[in-house]
């Protein structure tokens, strides 16, 4: 929570987001907030405000869920009972991850009323009562799980549950636990590859949840990282959490995520070129995509080791070079898993 002593834009900022938040939030100036603030409004009526509490524009993040299906090949992707438990998946993700957007809301309303861009949410607007905001998110949470178990099963209702439950705790506090907050920002975007596999029925082989989780890792410490060295720059409030850790040791869990995911990724490679039915043309594809992988990730260590990798999309989306070497990589994998892999 903020602190109502200093309720300036950055504290609010910087202590009143869900864990999903933190790995996609930018890093933006006090005159450049009060800008975009001045270009926002309230929504207009309740109806309005409880479609935008949901925040449907961050239900990308749950596409996450086609990772492990898609890696399985062409018999698990063109198989309709397949696509149709991923989408399962895909709609209770929507529904658990809105029910979080909703409670931290609720629970960060004073933090965000002091805030010149948050201030225009739903509930810091006034529009959407607190009482509703907070019956919604537990509708959503019973519904999230309800359906996951009566759609796909008792396993991906469970997956659901552990995801709802690490983000409540992100909410109601440990945010502010050094180590914990950074484990808690990826252990969502894990959970959500591990709910496609489940949905899928598809084996997740160690090395791919290794991989899915130090790049969860690799990106959550990479940000926190670029805050810091924002924060020591420019002098601007940075969160709590924040003043617990050194720039030293936010570059030894980044350094070490990026070593781990490069040396994971090459071990699921070797593993599914060793896998008795692939083709020899697709064991070298796989063998092949580890070039670019790795290079991929070095590049992106240069962006978090400069301080730029406070917004990764942005980074994804503004460095060219970056999105040539991830063509590269893509291709490589179609290769391997389908014109090779069949």
């Amino acid at each position: 929570m903020a602190d109502r002593a200093n309720p300036s834009p950055h504290a609010a900022d910087a202590n009143s987001d869900t864990a999903d938040d933190v790995m996609f939030e930018e890093t933006t100036s006090a005159a450049e907030m009060e800008k975009e603030g001045r270009k926002l409004r309230p929504p207009k009526n309740l109806a309005e405000a409880m479609w935008k509490a949901l925040r449907p524009r961050q239900w990308v993040k749950n596409v996450l869920v086609l990772m492990a299906p898609i890696s399985a090949g062409t018999a698990v992707v063109t198989d309709p009972q397949v696509l149709l438990q991923v989408l399962y998946a895909f709609i209770t993700f929507c529904l658990a991850s809105s029910s979080i957007y909703l409670i931290n809301d609720a629970q960060d309303v004073e933090a965000d009323r002091a805030h010149p861009v948050k201030r225009f949410r739903p509930i810091a607007s006034g529009v959407l009562p607190l009482g509703v905001a907070y019956a919604m998110g537990i509708v959503l949470m019973l519904a999230a799980v309800l359906l996951g178990f009566f759609l796909s099963g008792g396993p991906l209702a469970i997956v659901i549950a552990v995801y709802i439950v690490l983000q409540l705790g992100y909410c109601f506090g440990l945010k502010h636990q050094m180590v914990l907050d950074i484990v808690l920002v990826s252990s969502g975007f894990l959970l959500r590859a591990v709910a496609g596999g489940v949905a899928a029925d598809v084996p997740l082989s160690q090395w791919f949840l290794l991989v899915m989780a130090f790049g969860s890792i690799f990106m959550a410490s990479g940000k926190r990282y670029a805050e810091k060295m924002l924060a020591e720059q420019e002098g601007r409030q940075i969160r709590k959490v924040l003043h617990s850790y050194t720039a030293t040791y936010l570059r030894f869990v980044w350094t070490m995520s990026a070593t781990a995911l490069i040396l994971c990724y090459s071990l699921w490679a070797f593993q599914q070129g060793e896998v008795p039915s692939v083709e020899p043309g697709a064991k070298l594809w796989y063998e092949i995509s580890m070039v670019p992988w790795a290079i991929a990730v070095m590049r992106y260590a240069v962006d978090v080791d400069r301080g730029d990798a406070g917004a990764p999309e942005d980074i994804a989306l503004k460095d060219h070079v970056l999105q040539v070497i991830a063509l590269l990589w893509l291709v490589c994998i179609v290769l391997a898993v389908y014109v090779y892999g069949g």
